[in-house]
């Protein structure tokens, strides 16, 4: 079963659905349905035409789903409309299923968590561990969500600022999580950017090439991670690199300061040294300063504390770290690398095996416990 087949055929088929007159979580639903059965049948018996497989499934799904209720005469009108055998739409609704999710009924997180699920393929718990929220608390706020854009109509225009807020969380999920959605997350902003003359739409274009470039080097043959200071910087794509300096460069020219071209000033930092030794630290911490007056962010400022560290020494990031809750996610992983290099060894292997409890994926757990057995073998010599 190809899986990554399955996730990018969604979107397509659920604004197929979308358009054909089904409200959009009746369509999700239906939709979701064809994908558990492409699972079970495929296997055995592949289709010639998945899309239009899917299409047809989901339709039906949705028909058997809707003659329930009470709108069951307006509906069954719809029988006729079937999608008939033979190859499915080539058009490509994703993004415009992007601002339908961020319409202005919802509020910008139930906008995100929304399209996260139902566009982006992530399940309920990743999105929750996203947004740093029990799972049974997001899984209440997409349900409200679903049924408030039920009944919208497709060509009604949502929130640009709350679109690239969720294309960003696909694009780390993608690079990080247990699903590859970075490329699509990748072309997407591509076409919101040919859409939208907007210096943040082209800071976080390019703020994601610039991570996209360091991929292949951010993991070895076996899948565990590799730090950026520990990376093979032949590695690196240059190409996206020049690409993503070029946007941000330009996005900043226009003097209109958002997040996402502050964050991606920081990656242009990181990609422009030619070794991990010339990092112009100082001049980060001055961009997280910058992010952290945009933003607010705990988790900015968690960031903001690692580059204080480098540039100041490892005592003054611990305090810069001292003014954080530590029940943010990767606080200990931090606070146990400032340890580290401040020379306590044995309080940076506890904290690096407490991170690797509390670690996200399993991937930076492998990573965070090796990191800790290191500093444990040292201290036995």
């Amino acid at each position: 079963m190809n899986e990554a087949l399955l996730r990018s055929l969604t979107p397509s088929v659920l604004g197929i659905l979308v358009r054909r007159g089904a409200d959009f979580a009746a369509a999700e639903d239906a939709v979701q349905d064809a994908l558990v059965e492409a699972v079970r049948v495929w296997p055995a018996d592949p289709p010639r035409d998945p899309k239009g497989w899917l299409v047809t499934v989901a339709w039906r799904r949705f028909l058997d789903a809707t003659r329930a209720d009470t709108a069951r005469r307006r509906r069954e009108d719809l029988v006729d409309d079937e999608p008939a055998p033979g190859p499915a739409p080539t058009v490509d609704d994703t993004l415009q299923l992007y601002f339908l999710c961020a319409h202005p009924s919802l509020t910008p997180s139930s906008a995100v968590a929304l399209t996260l699920r139902a566009v982006g393929g992530l399940t309920t718990r990743q999105i929750a561990q996203a947004y740093l929220v029990p799972e049974a608390t997001m899984g209440q706020r997409i349900s409200r969500a679903k049924r408030t854009v039920s009944g919208v109509r497709f060509d009604q225009p949502g929130d640009v600022a709350t679109v690239l807020r969720v294309l960003y969380l696909v694009f780390n999920e993608g690079y990080s999580g247990d699903v590859d959605l970075a490329a699509e997350a990748i072309r997407l902003t591509r076409q919101l950017t040919a859409a939208i003359d907007h210096p943040e739409v082209a800071g976080l274009l390019a703020l994601m090439l610039l991570h996209h470039a360091r991929r292949a080097a951010r993991t070895k043959p076996d899948g565990s991670l590799v730090p950026l200071a520990e990376q093979n910087r032949s590695r690196w794509d240059t190409q996206l690199i020049a690409e993503g300096v070029e946007i941000v460069q330009a996005a900043l020219a226009r003097d209109r300061l958002g997040e996402f071209q502050a964050q991606a000033a920081i990656a242009a930092l990181h990609t422009d040294a030619p070794t991990a030794e010339e990092t112009d630290w100082v001049q980060i911490v001055e961009w997280y300063d910058e992010l952290a007056r945009l933003t607010d962010s705990p988790v900015v400022r968690l960031n903001r504390a690692v580059a204080v560290g480098e540039a100041d020494g490892p005592r003054a990031g611990l305090a810069a770290l001292a003014a954080l809750d530590d029940s943010l996610p990767r606080h200990a992983a931090v606070a146990a690398y400032l340890h580290e290099r401040d020379g306590d060894l044995a309080t940076a292997a506890r904290l690096y095996a407490e991170a690797a409890q509390k670690a996200p994926n399993l991937a930076e757990r492998d990573h965070l416990t090796r990191q800790a057995a290191r500093l444990n073998a040292r201290g036995c010599r």
